[in-house]
């Protein structure tokens, strides 16, 4: 049992890496060339089960937005590429090696180039942040933790294994993956801040999009979500844009 929480802590003390931009300590257990051939598989399988939409005018305008975002993503070893797809879903995502899908029902609520520019960016920075991998590899961290606790339980109380197990799973989601993956969305909407202003786009739009995206909303407490609540995302994107005046 010693050598393997010897083994645990080796790994997380030799896997560690830092974000661009806010160079944040982050645990990373994939590389790059891994998690760009993970996207490329991704992103293949996506375009054989999706529909493309036929859209000529939201197509363009997401090409024409992406590249000058990605122009300055500082990612020479991607292979830019923008798609729409036909969805009702308010969603779009980037995927490592730089495939970037857009869904038809989110681009419903894009008025201009400005509030498209804050989609893209935010979803280009989760992949240059490398957000994908580090949740990935928390996960695994998660696994090999409670699986090393477990068998101590196992050894000493073997009557509450089953029970610790459920309580292992449910208080490491609430209390760690959850806040891990909030803290994520609030930074890939401070960097592409960063990057929408780099590509000459009015950053302020991302308050007016994000009030948008908040109407209608249910996401007003953030507890038990993967994403901020609207309030909060909003504050933070106030307080960001407060700083650079």
């Amino acid at each position: 049992m010693r050598y393997l929480m010897i083994l645990l802590i080796s790994l997380c003390f030799y896997s560690c890496a830092s974000t661009d931009y806010t160079n944040r300590s982050q645990l990373m257990l994939l590389n790059s060339k891994e998690e760009v051939a993970l996207g490329e598989q991704s992103a293949k399988e996506i375009l054989r089960n999706a529909e493309i939409s036929n859209n000529a005018t939201q197509t363009k305008m997401i090409e024409r937005v992406g590249t000058k975002i990605a122009n300055v993503a500082n990612r020479p070893d991607f292979q830019w590429e923008f798609y729409l797809l036909q969805s009702e879903q308010i969603n779009a995502f980037c995927l490592p090696g730089g495939k970037v899908f857009v869904y038809t029902g989110i681009m419903d609520m894009v008025a201009n180039d400005d509030e498209l520019a804050v989609i893209l960016s935010h979803e280009i920075a989760h992949t240059i942040l490398r957000h994908g991998a580090e949740r990935m590899s928390m996960q695994n961290l998660q696994q090999i933790g409670g699986s090393i606790l477990g068998l101590v339980v196992q050894s000493q109380i073997p009557e509450y294994a089953s029970l610790f197990n459920q309580a292992y799973n449910v208080g490491s989601n609430v209390g760690v993956m959850l806040p891990f993956s909030r803290s994520h969305e609030l930074e890939a909407d401070e960097v592409g801040i960063a990057l929408m202003q780099k590509a000459g786009y009015d950053a302020q739009a991302a308050i007016a999009f994000w009030q948008k995206m908040a109407q209608g909303s249910k996401n007003s407490s953030d507890f038990f979500s993967t994403h901020p609540s609207d309030t909060k995302r909003i504050k933070a994107i106030q307080e960001i844009l407060q700083k650079q005046n």
